[in-house]
Protein backbone atom coordinates (compact mmCIF):
# COMPACT_ATOMS: atom_id res chain seq x y z
CA UNK A 1 0.00 0.00 0.00
CA UNK A 2 1.18 3.06 -0.59
CA UNK A 3 0.73 5.96 1.38
CA UNK A 4 0.74 10.26 1.55
CA UNK A 5 0.69 12.90 3.80
CA UNK A 6 -2.06 15.47 3.83
CA UNK A 7 -0.35 19.14 4.65
CA UNK A 8 -2.05 22.06 6.85
CA UNK A 9 -2.60 23.33 3.31
CA UNK A 10 -4.66 20.58 1.89
CA UNK A 11 -2.22 19.58 -0.99
CA UNK A 12 -1.02 16.06 -1.11
CA UNK A 13 2.01 15.01 -3.14
CA UNK A 14 1.12 11.99 -5.44
CA UNK A 15 4.00 9.05 -4.86
CA UNK A 16 6.17 8.64 -7.55
CA UNK A 17 4.66 4.53 -7.91
CA UNK A 18 1.67 5.96 -8.40
CA UNK A 19 2.11 8.81 -10.85
CA UNK A 20 4.10 6.00 -13.22
CA UNK A 21 1.22 3.37 -12.97
CA UNK A 22 -1.27 6.25 -14.25
CA UNK A 23 0.92 7.70 -16.44
CA UNK A 24 0.93 10.84 -15.13
CA UNK A 25 3.18 14.17 -15.98
CA UNK A 26 3.97 17.42 -14.68
CA UNK A 27 1.16 19.55 -15.73
CA UNK A 28 -1.83 16.61 -15.94
CA UNK A 29 -5.23 16.83 -14.07
CA UNK A 30 -6.33 14.11 -11.97
CA UNK A 31 -10.80 14.03 -11.14
CA UNK A 32 -10.97 13.15 -7.71
CA UNK A 33 -14.74 10.10 -7.32
CA UNK A 34 -16.01 10.27 -4.14
CA UNK A 35 -18.09 6.97 -4.10
CA UNK A 36 -20.77 6.10 -1.86
CA UNK A 37 -18.60 4.09 0.80
CA UNK A 38 -16.50 7.51 1.09
CA UNK A 39 -13.43 6.04 -0.52
CA UNK A 40 -11.87 8.26 -3.23
CA UNK A 41 -10.79 7.62 -6.85
CA UNK A 42 -8.43 8.56 -8.85
CA UNK A 43 -8.85 9.27 -12.47
CA UNK A 44 -5.94 11.01 -14.94
CA UNK A 45 -7.17 13.54 -17.65
CA UNK A 46 -4.35 13.60 -19.80
CA UNK A 47 -5.78 13.66 -22.94
CA UNK A 48 -6.46 16.80 -25.02
CA UNK A 49 -7.51 17.21 -28.90
CA UNK A 50 -4.69 16.20 -30.24
CA UNK A 51 -4.44 12.93 -28.32
CA UNK A 52 -7.63 11.88 -29.86
CA UNK A 53 -7.39 13.55 -32.97
CA UNK A 54 -7.58 10.99 -35.93
CA UNK A 55 -8.53 7.97 -34.05
CA UNK A 56 -12.24 7.51 -35.54
CA UNK A 57 -10.65 7.36 -39.47
CA UNK A 58 -10.93 4.33 -41.15
CA UNK A 59 -9.78 4.60 -44.81
CA UNK A 60 -11.64 1.50 -45.29
CA UNK A 61 -15.05 2.96 -44.19
CA UNK A 62 -14.93 5.48 -47.01
CA UNK A 63 -17.10 8.31 -46.62
CA UNK A 64 -20.23 8.94 -45.91
CA UNK A 65 -23.11 11.21 -47.02
CA UNK A 66 -24.99 13.82 -44.68
CA UNK A 67 -28.35 12.13 -45.81
CA UNK A 68 -26.96 9.06 -44.32
CA UNK A 69 -25.23 10.71 -41.60
CA UNK A 70 -29.06 11.90 -40.55
CA UNK A 71 -30.76 8.67 -41.13
CA UNK A 72 -28.76 7.07 -39.16
CA UNK A 73 -29.58 9.18 -36.70
CA UNK A 74 -32.79 8.85 -37.01
CA UNK A 75 -32.92 5.51 -36.70
CA UNK A 76 -30.71 4.98 -33.65
CA UNK A 77 -32.25 7.71 -31.37
CA UNK A 78 -36.16 6.58 -32.48
CA UNK A 79 -36.13 3.39 -32.26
Amino acid sequence: MTLATLTSRGQVTIPKSVRDSLLLKSGDKVEFVITESREALIRPITMNIDDVFGRLHNRARGTVSVEKMDKGIRKRCCQ
